[in-house]
């Protein structure tokens, strides 16, 4: 936890969060409220410095991440938990509509941990309810995938739809080009200019280096 700690501070300076509050306010705005409604319990995965579920609009918000400092990003209506994204135990199974991760799975020490998360959070989703994950995609970032010291599991979107339908999720959207590798990347900074890229799908393919996938629970599927 201690280098986890270190490694965002090095990593992320005062005004970097504060443009990428910013960039993920408009992406949340503009792409990924269609996943989640109102009335919803939405949790995310390595929330980080909280840049999604701060701004997601849902009844109620739960968080986790390794990181202690984590938590105290968050706005006092998220739920935030210390804890390993495969040992979810203080969530009740089926108690979750839709959940969410951002450039979490490459930074997992193996394939089997990655099946563990998927696991977990599959348990505590509700029939019907959906994962989703925007990832850096190793098929188009494969030299820029590696510029980060904690980079440790290589995805493409096509080897995370394997992996979602391995651990029984219905893949019902992949997006393999959605928006720059970082945000420091092309990615117009303005949220203006954000929301105007979302709009735009052919900019997607010549600028997107990550990818989105969604994952849903079977309806069938038994709490």
């Amino acid at each position: 936890m201690k280098d986890l700690q270190t490694l965002y501070r090095v990593r992320f300076s005062e005004a970097a969060r504060v443009r990428k509050d910013l960039v993920w306010q408009a992406l949340c705005e503009g792409f990924f409220q269609q996943y989640v409604a109102s009335t919803d319990t939405v949790l995310e995965i390595a929330s980080g410095y909280g840049e999604f579920i701060r701004h997601i609009v849902a009844s109620r918000k739960i968080a986790v991440d390794l990181n202690p400092e984590a938590g105290d990003s968050l706005p006092a209506e998220v739920e935030f938990h210390l804890t390993s994204a495969s040992r979810l135990t203080m969530i009740a199974d089926g108690s979750v509509d839709a959940c969410f991760s951002s450039n979490f799975f490459e930074h997992l020490p193996s394939k089997e941990v990655m099946d563990e998360v998927l696991e977990e959070v599959l348990r505590v989703l509700r029939p019907g309810g959906v994962y989703v994950v925007m990832q850096p995609n190793i098929r188009y970032e494969p030299g820029r995938y590696w510029d980060y010291y904690d980079h440790v599991l290589p995805l493409s979107h096509l080897s995370c739809r394997e992996a979602f339908a391995k651990a029984g999720y219905e893949v019902v959207e992949v997006i393999d080009r959605f928006v720059p590798f970082s945000t420091d990347s092309r990615l117009p900074q303005h949220p203006l200019l954000v929301r105007l890229y979302l709009k735009c799908r052919p900019l997607w393919k010549w600028m997107g280096g990550q990818f989105v996938l969604v994952g849903r629970k079977p309806r069938g599927a038994r709490t």
